[in-house]
């Protein structure tokens, strides 16, 4: 059987994939030959046709001169010369992926569990990071690099010398410097498509309802206990997913508490005493702790924007550097918790300070 020359058609969605033509001549001898030799064309359009088994997803409609294929003998039906084959993807009113992104995130889009569906997904969510430090900096950058559309950065503080050890959105130039600043400058010159949204000072009760409703998924990095606390309610209340995760020396605690499932006041209802447990700045944390549970945040916030895998939603995972041992704890839902339990008593954000004792970073007590 000879080959033919058969005439393509391109989708609007399409077209910018393949070079704006919205018709391409190409030689085959059934449907999938002529869209594999469109694909050696025009690879991004490859990426968008066939998925990683090289099979048409469920998502891409095919018709041969105005027949559905799977009528006919599906991806196997003969072409002849001067034949019209036209594919259809599923319109939802999304975001079309230019050729630099499908090249920019190609080895996402060759994922099974992510594709081009799961990338616009990516690129339309927004994520909320509290705290452009030890934490917050390692997630804010692999949410960028991955393709989070809209990332927000919550911070008071200026750089300084002491959190170059573990603080990678920083530099030595930017000593000095607000974080939110130096943050969104970092990211930008990793992957100018993100939005970087600052929130320059701290999150307080004043403003928390006021930033945390706009965002899909809160990851959160604070280093004290009066920010934690409000973070947690915050998100219960607005109904937003919450990555928390904390670090001390060589040890590090992540979970993630969704609306209904727990929270953290069902794992910790009450701060310890000030003073009792020390912060970073007086037990000190080996700064390559801060890129391993910072990376994870990430990959647990991807993994709820994609709505894939079995984020740590009822799990605490523990880590310790020393020995090098992850363990896992199940976390329960206490049906006595005053924010998220049977009978709640707490509606609305409360007084932080006097709760835990110490004021909000940043903020005269």
């Amino acid at each position: 059987m000879e080959k033919a020359s058969v005439t393509v058609y391109i989708p609007t969605p399409f077209r910018r994939l393949a070079g704006n033509q919205v018709y391409v001549q190409v030689q085959g001898r059934t449907v999938h030959e002529v869209l594999e030799n469109l694909a050696q064309h025009f690879p991004g359009l490859g990426n968008m046709i066939f998925d990683h088994e090289k099979r048409i997803p469920a998502h891409i409609n095919v018709y041969l001169n105005n027949q559905e294929i799977h009528t006919l003998q599906g991806p196997d039906t003969p072409v002849r010369e001067g034949d019209e084959v036209a594919v259809i993807p599923a319109i939802a009113g999304g975001q079309v992926l230019t050729p630099e992104q499908v090249l920019r995130y190609s080895r996402h889009i060759i994922m099974p569990q992510v594709g081009p569906i799961g990338q616009r997904k990516l690129l339309t969510a927004k994520v909320l990071v509290v705290g452009a430090g030890g934490l917050g900096s390692p997630a804010s950058l692999y949410l960028a690099l991955a393709g989070v559309g809209t990332i927000g950065i919550v911070d008071f503080d200026v750089v300084d010398l002491s959190n170059l050890q573990r603080q990678i959105l920083h530099q030595n130039d930017d000593v000095g410097r607000p974080k939110t600043e130096s943050a969104r400058e970092t990211l930008l010159a990793y992957n100018p498509d993100v939005n970087v949204i600052i929130h320059e000072g701290p999150l307080t009760s004043e403003n928390a309802m006021d930033i945390i409703p706009h965002y899909d998924v809160v990851v959160n990095g604070a280093d004290n206990f009066t920010t934690r606390y409000l973070v947690n309610d915050a998100c219960y209340l607005a109904g937003k997913p919450l990555v928390d995760a904390s670090i001390l020396m060589f040890d590090a605690q992540m979970t993630v508490f969704m609306p209904g499932k727990g929270c953290y006041r069902c794992l910790f209802p009450s701060p310890p005493p000030p003073g009792a447990v020390p912060s970073c700045a007086e037990a000190g944390v080996l700064g390559a702790l801060t890129g391993v549970i910072g990376s994870l945040q990430a990959v647990e916030t991807i993994k709820l924007i994609l709505g894939i895998g079995e984020p740590l939603v009822g799990r605490l995972l523990l880590y310790d550097a020393l020995t090098g041992e992850f363990r896992t704890v199940k976390l329960r839902r206490d049906p006595k918790c005053p924010l998220c339990g049977d009978e709640p008593t707490i509606a609305e954000l409360v007084d932080y300070e006097g709760f835990c004792g110490a004021p909000f970073p940043g903020r005269e007590g």
